[in-house]
């Protein structure tokens, strides 16, 4: 998996920094968290591919995290898209799409999907699942912001242990295809008859790679929640310290607690965005950060992370 940054800059963009968006690739499919303003752009720059995007992931309906929306959707109209797409987010997304395409603003002919999640439909769950695929899958949580707003979490399934290539020459199975079923998971016939089953040549199952992202909010145990034994957990952190009576009313955290939120949760890594355009150089960010959370990186515009 990779973290791809399309946008860092909280509010409005700046001449360094697009407003928020994150993309998350995996294996033949990637994920979209926020769209503000221009994120097609950003997407084209980053070199992906809009028609191997399963899913778009709202947190809230400000827009410097929405905005760029339509203008993604109806160009993947143009671009004769034919895959499902996902879209999930609060109450309003759905209206607004709808009411863009009574006004012939937005043309979209290919399948669209869209779920929305309400502060009420959390009252009897804490948790909801909202996309999953053979290898993947994606959770949310609700946030503590001004307006309701949404966390999510993206998992790799488990996957199959570390392949013993040693103990497979030892029962005598050839090199090729057979190794590949063994692999994933099938039982194979050798041609004396014997039946190896895949136990036999891999190691205890892998957890797979994890990704949280928890944009706008003030410190919150579903935050932490989402974040826990994450490998890299994508947190704003839109002011330093000295605000944090704004951050507390403005519904946002500051660097200090981003990095608290990452040291409670137990994540592997911190990557901080969301940055106000207060701090032309957030560096006086990453110090904070790094001085509670020291596995803290400072997102940057296009920059790529291997989770």
């Amino acid at each position: 998996m990779r973290i791809i940054p399309l946008g860092t800059s909280s509010g409005k963009p700046t001449l360094n920094r697009n407003v928020s968006a994150t993309a998350v690739v995996g294996e033949g499919e990637w994920w979209l968290f926020d769209c503000g303003e221009a994120t097609q752009i950003q997407i084209a720059r980053a070199g992906l591919s809009p028609h191997k995007l399963v899913g778009i992931f709202i947190t809230h309906l400000h827009g410097d995290h929405f905005n760029g929306l339509p203008g993604l959707l109806s160009t993947m109209a143009l671009d004769k898209r034919e895959r499902e797409l996902i879209i999930v987010g609060p109450p309003g997304i759905r209206d607004y799409l709808d009411l863009l395409g009574r006004l012939r603003i937005l043309f979209i002919n290919y399948s669209l999907r869209v779920r929305e999640l309400s502060p009420e439909y959390f009252t009897d769950r804490l948790q909801e699942l909202v996309y999953e695929s053979a290898k993947y899958t994606v959770v949310t949580r609700p946030l503590d912001h001004r307006i309701f707003a949404l966390g999510y979490r993206i998992e790799e399934k488990m996957k199959p242990g570390r392949f013993d290539v040693d103990k497979a020459r030892e029962l005598g199975i050839p090199v090729g295809p057979l190794y590949s079923k063994l692999q994933s998971g099938e039982e194979i016939t050798l041609v004396d008859g014997r039946v190896i089953h895949p136990l036999q040549v891999l190691g205890p199952p892998r957890p797979g790679k994890s990704v949280s992202y928890c944009l706008d909010t003030r410190p919150c145990e579903n935050a932490v929640v989402l974040a826990r034994d994450v490998d890299w957990l994508i947190y704003e952190a839109t002011y330093t310290r000295e605000f944090i009576e704004e951050a507390r009313q403005y519904g946002h955290s500051t660097a200090a607690q981003a990095a608290m939120t990452a040291r409670e949760s137990n994540a592997r890594h911190l990557l901080i965005t969301h940055f106000s355009s207060r701090y032309p150089d957030a560096w006086p960010l990453l110090e904070e950060a790094r001085n509670i959370f020291p596995e803290t990186t400072m997102a940057e515009d296009l920059m790529e992370i291997d989770v």
